[in-house]
């Protein structure tokens, strides 16, 4: 199947799409991506790419088509203008890129922004090909939990946006159970609305890896090791206030990664005088991960405690999941239901900083074959509700239905013509 793949993010940023690119090359279809340039999250181009744009135009078997954009920055009208950017430039020069290239299906991936849906629609009334929208951030819902929209006309702008946008989608696919309903309030055909999760990237087994030589080995420490996006949503207030609390205990917590929030996080572990518990040795690619997860006694997981949240399953839950070692989360909703009742770990409510740091010392005080075991349920909950395999071959099936069905209408529309 010829696959037209659409995301503002994309390799050399580090996102579950590049997986799934390679993936359904491997399996046969025909790729081509479109796309930003790479600023993600640091908001400015990468070094790497304007050194050699050109090494960046294919992956693992896809074509890669980029357009311009505004880098991300720093502030809120900076990323507001990001989006509108990418969205104009994708919907304009990404058509003319694309133009006269067969396309079947087109599968939009959308972590944030919701505006990755305009041009997809463009591209659907000049290609012909049915949408499948993967939806792993609610729009208006997250702009107003993180402060970034405070005005209720603009989110209720922003809010007809999405039901246009859905409207012209020919699937919908959620991320989780809780995002199925949310998604209901704003789509006519709740039937075009499916389940469809994230699933663990592959990644070596963790004991066949070497760890991380940018953290020192400290085997007297429970370490603790947070891995992704440092922004509004993780709560890392709520973070520190549990490293405070345990800052005489032998724990330390190693927080990889970087994003909107980073440079406010350095300033206060410096100010609360961290520096010895809290380790923030940057961003790193996701190729590294295991040499990082080699030093935690746990993996954490936290969202800040908002109702959209609650619906929320985070991308790194699924990957701490398989790693195979216990996950230590401070969220409500959904994805510490999953931790909790597959037994692969500990929950707290979102932004209970102390119930984090009690959490941390009973796990902490558990025998190294219950923590084990911890980590064995959640290899356990992967395979049997999240396996990479079966959820693609989900996906394949989802575009190929959709193309069948555009087929049909063709053939139909070409008798009744």
């Amino acid at each position: 199947m010829r696959i037209l793949v659409i995301s503002q993010y994309f390799w050399p940023e580090n996102f579950r799409i590049n997986d799934l690119v390679a993936e359904l090359v491997n399996r046969g279809h025909e790729l081509t991506v479109l796309t930003g340039k790479p600023n993600y999250p640091r908001g400015e181009i990468f070094p790497e790419f304007l050194a050699a744009p050109q090494a960046y135009n294919s992956f693992e078997g896809a074509e890669v088509v980029r357009v311009g954009l505004l880098p991300r920055g720093r502030g809120g009208l900076r990323l507001m203008l990001n989006y509108l950017s990418f969205m104009i430039s994708a919907s304009v020069v990404g058509s003319w890129k694309l133009r006269g290239r067969k396309v079947e299906a087109i599968f939009v991936f959308e972590p944030s922004p919701i505006t990755i849906g305009i041009p997809a629609i463009v591209l659907k009334w000049l290609k012909r090909a049915p949408i499948a929208f993967w939806v792993l951030d609610l729009w208006p819902q997250s702009l107003e939990a993180v402060g970034a929209v405070r005005s209720r006309a603009v989110l209720r702008l922003v809010d007809h946006l999405v039901r246009f946008i859905y409207r012209h989608c020919d699937a919908v696919l959620a991320q989780s159970r809780s995002f199925m309903t949310a998604i209901g309030e704003q789509i006519d055909d709740p039937k075009r609305i499916i389940y469809f999760p994230s699933w663990a990237e592959p990644a070596p087994t963790i004991d066949s890896v070497i760890p991380a030589p940018e953290i020192e080995a400290r085997p007297d420490l429970f370490d603790i090791v947070f891995t992704g996006n440092v922004g509004e949503a993780q709560d890392f207030a709520a973070v520190l206030m549990a490293a405070q609390a345990l800052r005489n205990e032998p724990v330390r917590w190693i927080i990889v990664g970087d994003g909107r929030k980073s440079a406010w996080l350095a300033e206060e572990v410096q100010r609360l005088n961290l520096q010895d518990q809290v380790l923030l040795p940057g961003r790193f690619g996701l190729d590294r991960m295991p040499s990082f997860f080699r030093h935690a006694d746990a993996l954490l997981v936290s969202l800040r405690n908002e109702p959209i949240f609650a619906l929320t399953i985070p991308g790194k839950l699924q990957s701490y999941l398989g790693a195979g070692i216990p996950i230590l989360a401070m969220l409500n909703g959904e994805g510490a239901e999953i931790v909790t009742t597959s037994g692969a770990g500990m929950a707290v409510a979102a932004g209970d900083g102390a119930g984090l740091a009690e959490a941390v010392l009973k796990m902490r005080m558990l025998d190294p074959e219950q923590r084990a075991k911890m980590g064995e349920r959640g290899l356990a909950c992967i395979a049997k509700q999240f396996d990479r395999d079966k959820l693609i071959a989900q996906l394949e099936g989802i575009l190929f239905t959709l193309e069948q069905g555009v087929k049909t209408r063709r053939d139909f529309e070409g008798v009744n013509g």
